[in-house]
């Protein structure tokens, strides 16, 4: 199963007050947010994070008290914050085909992406659910879903209510056949 999910902020107590979450202090929030991301993902699942992780830089305390705590395979992406990420090792942009749909995540909400044209979806972060969606978008952040990550079925479920993509092609207008994924 895939998950997705992003602007955590780990050990960022400022982002309590940014975004008015609600929790006390930053090792309620840590906890809560280590709970919450247990609680659904399982030890086979794969975790997409889609950028501001953590502002830690200390890669082996990250590990120690935030990877190794988090069920699941993990895959980041880098965000604004995430200074812990070789800028030369690291990704700003996923794709892949998931079960015959193609995703593309990233940190920054994007007007077009790769085959937006054929209805592609899109997963964002960085605005912290105040920036409304459009087409096959959305915001995977953890403000917008309760603190918890979305599932690929969660996901599937929100885009079938969707609109189709501003820059559809609609396939009785494409040349040859359907781009394969």
């Amino acid at each position: 199963m895939y998950f997705f999910t992003a602007d955590e902020h780990y050990y960022h107590a400022n982002i309590i007050r940014y975004c008015n979450r609600p929790f006390k202090n930053v090792e309620e929030m840590n906890e809560a947010l280590i709970d919450n991301h247990n609680s659904v993902v399982e030890s086979g699942d794969t975790v997409v994070h889609a950028g501001d992780f953590t502002l830690l830089k200390d890669r082996k305390k990250i590990q120690q008290h935030l990877i190794d705590r988090l069920n699941g395979n993990h895959i980041f992406l880098r965000g604004s914050h995430d200074y812990w990420l070789s800028r030369k090792h690291s990704i700003q942009i996923w794709e892949h085909n998931l079960a015959g749909q193609f995703v593309v995540v990233c940190h920054y909400a994007l007007r077009v992406w790769a085959r937006s044209h054929y209805n592609s979806w899109h997963l964002f972060a960085h605005s912290h659910g105040g920036l409304d969606p459009i087409g096959k978008s959305w915001d995977i952040g953890v403000d917008t879903n309760n603190f918890f990550p979305y599932s690929l079925d969660q996901i599937n479920d929100i885009m079938k209510d969707r609109p189709d993509n501003p820059n559809l092609i609609p396939p009785d207008q494409r040349r040859g056949k359907r781009e394969t994924w």
